[in-house]
């Protein structure tokens, strides 16, 4: 593929995935508040979240490997109609079920950010991957960005309606995706590589960037999942509130990945960006719980983004300088599982430790993502960055 047409399909893809996270954002800072309407603990909340991430866990190397054989357009196309229907049952919910039943959907079809990063890796150049990986991580930073944001604006109207919204740009999304997005130069397959997560761990490399995603991700749980109840009891926030927080880190994330990661990358390597972030995060997320003010704890709120934001598109673009082309789907699938299986245990675990004590969960971060920096440490310096 030549390189304006890739650059093209890239811009295309980034569409898509910019609409598909706004869907995602505007559920973000509503679901603890539609949850708390119907009287759920913080472990209650941690289950429900545990439930999308369990299926899309279980699915997304199911996804990953068929992209593989049929094709990256046609799995992102059912994964997005599939999205669109689990937020419309979403919003319709009238009981704590029926939002398990939702969630449960939802996360079946959550394969989506998996097959478009092996679409943006059969596209790059190896020496690109990770400014164009920073470039998906950006895309993240804008639909979480413009995603809280409408969420917050609509949540003074009701529960479901920024649900109805968010499945309506989802279907919006899939049609024009149906004709915009074209099937990225097919590899050939082998049915003896790397076909699911414990096909692709049998690399040792790519066990230990998925172990250390996994310890990454459980730490950033501990925030996402609690941070609604722990704003509503320390500082009696409302959905609105707590969105545009949620803004204001995700625009500090969409700066740095959009605009410094390449030259970032070129300077320092994948490996000390990785190593660096998670320090920062670990630091931050201890301050938390100390803090009895809105004003100072914007500052570590700050900083962890900040860490977020060199951390993640590092760690990614290592792990897809590792798959075979042929089996890129199936490995991202396997990395993504590794972060999905952090968000079946993090929540249920955040929940439980908040009902104790609401600093709890901040606390096991911190370890966490030491404990991350010190595998990320034995990791080799992959990939062409020097």
């Amino acid at each position: 593929m030549s390189s304006q047409r890739s650059k093209s399909t890239l811009l295309i893809l980034f569409s898509v995935i910019v609409i598909d996270l706004i869907g995602f954002g505007i559920v973000l800072p509503i679901l603890p508040f539609y949850a708390k309407a119907f009287g759920a603990s913080g472990f209650v909340l941690g289950l429900l979240l545990a439930t999308h991430a369990l299926l899309q866990f279980l699915f997304s190397p199911v996804w990953g490997r068929l992209s593989d054989r049929i094709g990256r357009r046609p799995v992102m196309l059912v994964t997005m109609a599939g999205t669109s229907v689990a937020l419309l049952l979403l919003g319709m919910a009238d009981s704590i079920i029926q939002l398990f039943i939702a969630r449960a959907l939802s996360g079946l079809f959550a394969a989506n950010i998996s097959v478009a990063t092996a679409y943006v890796s059969d596209v790059t150049a190896e020496e690109e991957r990770t400014r164009w990986m920073g470039m998906v991580g950006a895309s993240f930073g804008i639909g979480f960005l413009l995603g809280p944001a409408i969420g917050g604006l609509l949540a003074p109207y009701g529960h479901g309606l920024p649900m109805f919204v968010a499945a309506g740009m989802a279907a919006a999304n899939c049609i024009y995706a149906l004709f915009v997005l074209r099937e990225p130069e097919r590899h050939a397959t082998d049915d003896t590589g790397p076909a699911g997560l414990f096909e692709s761990l049998r690399d040792r490399l790519i066990a230990r960037l998925c172990g250390t995603n996994f310890l990454f991700t459980l730490a950033i749980t501990q925030l996402e999942s609690t941070f609604a109840y722990f704003m509503m009891d320390r500082f009696a926030y409302d959905a609105r509130q707590v969105a545009f927080i949620l803004v204001m880190m995700a625009a500090i994330m969409a700066t740095i990945q959009g605009g410094a990661m390449r030259s970032l990358a070129k300077r320092y390597g994948e490996k000390t960006l990785l190593m660096a972030g998670l320090l920062l995060m670990a630091v931050t997320f201890v301050s938390v719980p100390s803090i009895f003010s809105v004003s100072l704890l914007l500052v570590p709120l700050a900083g962890s983004a900040l860490g977020r934001a060199i951390a993640q598109p590092p760690l990614t673009s290592m792990v897809s300088m590792q798959a075979d082309p042929a089996h890129r789907g199936a490995v991202m699938g396997a990395y993504q599982s590794s972060a999905a299986l952090a968000r079946v245990v993090g929540p249920v675990v955040a929940g439980a430790l908040y009902d104790v004590y609401a600093g709890n969960p901040l606390y096991l971060a911190s370890l966490m993502l030491l404990l991350s920096f010190g595998l990320a440490a034995r990791l080799p310096r992959v990939g062409p960055t020097p």
